[in-house]
């Protein structure tokens, strides 16, 4: 038998695997979260580290721009990752374990999601933001893999990829940005789409606003 270790073969049969047993609710669920939050005008706040710190990221690139432009309404995204001087003033002044928290003091408000990733679930910055969170009002959502770690057991919602890869795991916390992007983009476009015709037919329509109902696509 031929020997697939460390090909690209390998790695996308054990991606399919993950795929096929992950709970496909658990991430309409989590739509839903972050659908309501903008809903209801509050913060999205991501956070988390090493590679799930470039997830977190992402994701606030990803939504703050497509989502805006396709709903046309405020998308309040921010992560605590992006600040090099004020993380590492933390990490510095305080401790490294603090570094998500002491931010989460200074911007959290009452029904904010926060977003917490982590691969174990086990890193003590984001368990101490998502207590804090889970203390002040916010709801809690936590990305994790593995067995879920601490993470899985303190955050209200949960999506989570059970398997014991790290790459595996990451992989499956970038496409849950993805489906809330394209989601959230999809549905608002239907009903830009509705505005558009209607607007047409009464001979209203702005020709340069088409660029918008499509830029998110990019």
């Amino acid at each position: 038998m031929t020997d697939f270790s460390g090909s690209a073969q390998a790695y996308f049969e054990k991606l399919e695997t993950v795929l096929a047993s992950l709970d496909h609710q658990s991430f309409d669920n989590a739509v839903a979260l972050v659908a309501q939050a903008q809903e209801d005008g509050k913060q999205i706040i991501t956070l988390g580290n090493g590679g799930s710190s470039l997830t977190a990221l992402h994701f606030i690139t990803d939504w703050n721009k497509s989502i805006y432009l396709s709903t046309k309404r405020p998308f309040r995204g921010r992560t605590l990752v992006d600040n090099v001087g004020l993380t590492f003033a933390y990490a510095n002044d305080v401790s490294f374990e603090d570094v998500f928290v002491e931010q989460l003091k200074n911007i959290l408000n009452d029904g904010d999601l926060v977003i917490a990733i982590s691969g174990s679930g086990n890193s003590e910055n984001v368990l101490r933001a998502v207590r804090y969170a889970n203390d002040r009002g916010a709801v809690t959502l936590g990305l994790c893999g593995y067995s879920g770690g601490s993470l899985k057991q303190i955050v209200q919602h949960v999506v989570w990829a059970n398997v014991n890869d790290m790459q595996l795991a990451e992989d499956i916390h970038s496409m849950f940005g993805h489906v809330v992007m394209q989601r959230l983009c999809f549905v608002s476009t239907e009903k830009w789409s509705d505005w558009r015709q209607r607007r047409s037919a009464a001979g209203g329509l702005n020709p340069n606003r088409a660029g918008a109902e499509t830029a998110w696509r990019s």
